[in-house]
């Protein structure tokens, strides 16, 4: 069969099937009826959705005119430029409107360094808080209006010290807090859309899996609720609180992490966030984080979670994630 026949009836049979699996199971995929193609994967997108009509370029002109209530005056002072990331797009990506919870707790400080991979482990370390007890942070997205259209996502990382700085435990997370630039090692991070996937598997090389992920608020809560991809039963619920102490004043906040490139080379990413609204508490009953017998509770459960020792409600924020770099770049600049 011709080549070009053959891409074309595999985009015509792959529309199918993600339609059908939409009317089948509404709230668990994408509704999407376009194709886009990354890295020589054919990947279902919203038909007329940001991502189809600019592939993660759209001018901010366009977004004005469609969300007129966001404010751009922040991306304004941010230049995009082409990169190769396993595929060609633009760094970096911009989130125009989204939300977003994270709890930290306590973990094993050994079963933390026993999940890093040798050649990252020599460049950075989990924190100590005390003796024998590392710090993990579980952040749940809402990206409600962003480059790649909208999606949820879930977090979860090691918190570790920055690469060609010292390890001083408490004394290093004092001074990330402080900088507000936080590095950290990403273990798992599930995302509620095909598109998020590949982008994140193959620009990246982050561990993402597409699965159902569902968000509601109620009067007082933030609700996630994180489905298993094989049972599609509901594995991890995170419920926090709608904290009232909400600071309006604009914060930005650098999260960074460490990881390995496809090469096996070390390299580093990162995201600035502009946070327009937040909140944090030190409560415990701030949070409930209900684990079952999933796969992501599991890998939670050996974690040996302790005392939560923190957690933001940030209900506004904005973001620009860049394009994955060569670590040695960054060590070479400090």
């Amino acid at each position: 069969m011709n080549p070009s026949k053959l891409a074309l009836l595999t985009g015509v049979l792959l529309n199918a099937l993600v339609s059908s699996a939409w009317a089948a199971n509404p709230g668990e995929f994408e509704q999407s009826d376009a194709l886009t193609y990354i890295a020589g994967q054919a990947i279902p997108v919203v038909k007329g959705g940001l991502y189809d009509r600019y592939q993660s370029n759209p001018p901010l002109a366009v977004i004005a005119r469609e969300a007129p209530d966001i404010d751009l005056s922040w991306f304004e002072g941010l230049q995009k430029t082409k990169v190769d990331m396993g595929f060609e797009s633009y760094s970096p990506n911009f989130y125009y409107r989204n939300s977003r919870v994270t709890a930290v707790y306590t973990a094993d400080l050994e079963r933390l360094k026993a999940l890093m991979p040798a050649e990252v482990l020599a460049q950075v370390q989990p924190l100590q808080i005390w003796p024998g007890r590392g710090l993990v942070a579980l952040t749940a997205y809402a990206y409600e209006y962003c480059d790649n259209d909208s999606y949820n996502e879930i977090a979860l990382s090691i918190v570790t010290n920055k690469p060609g700085s010292t390890n001083l435990g408490p004394l290093s997370l004092v001074g990330q807090s402080l900088s507000k630039d936080f590095w950290g090692y990403v273990l798992k991070l599930p995302v509620n859309t095909k598109l998020a996937e590949v982008r994140g598997v193959v620009g990246y090389n982050l561990p993402k899996w597409q699965t159902p992920i569902q968000y509601r608020e109620t009067e007082n809560t933030v609700v996630f609720e994180i489905f298993d991809s094989e049972t599609g039963k509901v594995d991890v619920v995170l419920e926090s609180e709608k904290l009232s102490d909400l600071s309006g004043e604009a914060d930005l906040v650098s999260n960074s992490f460490t990881n390995l490139g496809h090469q096996g080379e070390l390299t580093y990413g990162y995201a600035i966030s502009r946070q327009q609204s937040h909140a944090s508490s030190s409560r415990a009953s701030s949070v409930n984080l209900h684990l079952s017998e999933g796969s992501l509770s599991s890998y939670i459960k050996a974690l040996d979670l302790g005392k939560m020792l923190k957690y933001e409600y940030v209900p506004e924020f904005q973001s620009a994630l860049y394009a994955p770099e060569p670590l040695q770049a960054l060590l070479a600049r400090d």
